[in-house]
């Protein structure tokens, strides 16, 4: 009886067992079920992409050429030991590993933190940058020792005229958070993988999409470590366009050195056609500091400069006018029937308003005399200015003024360029809240007040002067097969012929005897200019010597000037920065250029 019972517990507990095995089988059953008929495409795909994998080749990035094909902007092979960011580095070590091989700087080691930190990165970045031949040699010859570090062979753009095109060419840099959200904003972040630089300023940020191109791939079999089986298949990338420019090279050498330190801006083209033959902006700076991402010392010591030389001031600098803006009103003047020669006014020194509320003086004490409106250009007779301005008006000055391209943008081939300022009634009572007085009417006839243009605006209106009617955009890229089709000629600017040659016949007397530019005069060539002094400190209640000043309180000097001046070539605009007198500073850096370029091109 013990046991029959003893066997009954026994058989239980085995069917018990046994019970618990089958449920646990189904469910290993079912698991294996699930996981290799339900999940089968999914678990499929992961191991395909665990032993797959799609490396993005980056595209070369296209050159920049100037007019006659010399290289401003290339790229040139550099080799670089490149560490994984994703992975905790003993910098220490690596220091002491690589001090015979390619000396790691401390400076290397916060340069790499600083691009880690601030910047988008693809899979490794820069622990130490442009090894020579030997440091390349010494590192594959112990490359086995160091297996977080690699060698990665780039493209590296490169600058060969490092400062001269500095604003106008731009630089690269990396591609940081910021370019991230605007490439993801524009539905273009595909298009920059495996990218590791993007346009930042000058052409290179303008013409950014086109210089890029666009990226390949290779598609690879790697084993379980990671090593490379074999290539599946690959697509090369597009390569960047070639970028072709207006600009002359040797004449921006010419126009830079001119300026002798000065700060400042100069832009020269050619009127027929708008092309952008030199483009100076200085202080300038060496662009090949940044396109590694520059280092701390070097980003201090350019952006603390008081001089700003990273400013681009061709279209980002806005001056008072002073005198160069009496051309564009003489010729308001005339569009409005007012002053046209043989008309003359007795210029005593001074004007004085009609209800004798102020007095405005003439820059010569004891004045010019006699003066109609070709002498009032010539000799710049600001008694003159004052008394027309006053009886044209603002709005009448303003709109020719407008017509001339002041007050907005020219349209050139470059981002955030600056529109400058015709201020008017309206835009008094909006921006300062009180009411426009006559006297500033009067001295916005001479340049002053509150009007403010940039450098490429007074180029571009005076090449309107030169070639009147016939003028195209201010631009950049030169495009030899189809000019007309991009750069259409304007023609919002109808100007009537003889009253233009009043204004040319003031413009060529300037650089004749008795003209504020008279020492311009030579035997070879004719020019037509303009000069100009923008007041920048005022003394209530006095007068003051402006050599006494400080050099940051004296006057700006500024010219306009366009050659020959009976078949114009080449239109100029100068801005020298404190310099002083427009013919005495602003005029030898122009003769300079018109005998570079003209003699050139004889």
């Amino acid at each position: 009886m013990q046991k029959n019972q003893l066997r009954f517990v026994f058989t239980k507990r085995l069917g018990i067992i046994v019970g618990i095995l089958l449920i646990l089988l189904t469910i290993v059953i079912l698991k294996f079920f699930f996981l290799q008929v339900i999940q089968h495409n999914y678990f499929q795909q992961k191991a395909t992409n665990n032993s797959i994998k799609l490396i993005p080749i980056a595209p070369a990035r296209g050159l920049i050429l100037d007019r006659h094909n010399k290289i401003l902007a290339e790229n040139k092979l550099v080799y670089n030991l490149e560490l994984d960011p994703t992975i905790k580095h003993d910098f220490e070590a690596i220091q002491k590993h690589l001090k015979s091989i390619a000396p790691i700087e401390d400076a290397d080691v916060a340069q790499y933190r600083k691009i880690t930190k601030e910047n988008y990165y693809s899979s490794t970045v820069p622990i130490k940058s442009n090894l020579s031949q030997r440091e390349v040699a010494s590192f594959l010859a112990r490359q086995y020792l160091m297996e977080n570090i690699t060698l990665v062979a780039r493209l590296e753009r490169f600058y060969p005229f490092n400062e001269y095109g500095s604003h106008v060419v731009g630089y690269i840099n990396r591609i940081n958070k910021e370019d991230i959200k605007e490439l993801q904003r524009k539905k273009k972040f595909s298009l920059y993988k495996g990218t590791d630089h993007i346009g930042k300023t000058g052409v290179e940020q303008m013409f950014q999409d086109s210089i890029h191109g666009a990226p390949g791939f290779k598609k690879i079999e790697v084993d379980a470590k990671g090593r490379v089986i074999r290539t599946i298949e690959v697509q090369d990338p597009k390569h960047g366009d070639n970028l072709q420019l207006t600009i002359d090279i040797d004449l921006q050498k010419i126009a830079v050195e001119a300026f002798q330190g000065e700060k400042g801006a100069l832009i020269a083209m050619d009127p027929n056609n708008g092309e952008i033959l030199a483009y100076v902006s200085q202080p300038d700076f060496n662009p090949n500091l940044f396109v590694n991402g520059i280092d701390h010392k070097n980003w201090g010591r350019l952006n603390n400069d008081k001089s700003k030389p990273m400013l681009d001031r061709v279209i980002r600098g806005i001056y008072p006018p002073g005198s160069t803006l009496k051309p564009f009103i003489a010729l308001a003047a005339l569009e409005n029937n007012l002053r046209k020669p043989p008309y003359t006014i007795f210029d005593p020194g001074y004007f004085t308003m009609p209800n004798g509320s102020k007095t405005f003086r003439d820059w010569k004490r004891e004045g010019h005399g006699e003066v109609d409106l070709i002498k009032a250009i010539a000799v710049s007779c600001d008694t003159f200015f004052y008394g027309l301005g006053l009886e044209l008006g603002i709005v009448k000055m303003n709109n020719t003024l407008r017509a001339f391209g002041f007050g907005e943008q020219t349209g050139v081939d470059m981002l955030n360029e600056k529109k400058g300022l015709l201020a008017d009634e309206e835009w008094k009572k909006n921006n300062r809240g009180k009411r426009w007085f006559a006297g500033e009417t009067v001295i916005t006839a001479i340049g002053q007040g509150y009007t403010q243009v940039t450098p490429i605006q007074l180029a571009h209106a005076t090449a309107k002067i030169a070639v009147a009617n016939k003028y195209k955009t201010p631009h950049l890229r030169l495009n030899k097969s189809s000019p007309l089709q991009e750069y259409d000629v304007m023609s919002d600017m109808p100007r009537h012929d003889d009253l233009m040659q009043f204004i040319k016949k003031g413009m060529e007397d300037v650089t004749a005897p008795g003209g504020t530019a008279a020492f311009l005069a030579n035997n070879h060539y004719k020019i037509a200019a303009k000069t100009g002094t923008a007041q920048v400190f005022g003394l209530k209640g006095g007068e003051y010597i402006e050599e006494d000043l400080p050099d940051h309180l004296k006057d700006h000097a500024l010219l306009i000037a366009y050659a020959p001046a009976n078949k114009p070539q080449l239109a100029i605009a100068i801005v020298v920065e404190h310099g002083g007198n427009g013919g005495s500073t602003a005029g030898p850096i122009a003769k300079k250029v018109f005998d570079y370029y003209l003699q050139k091109s004889q």
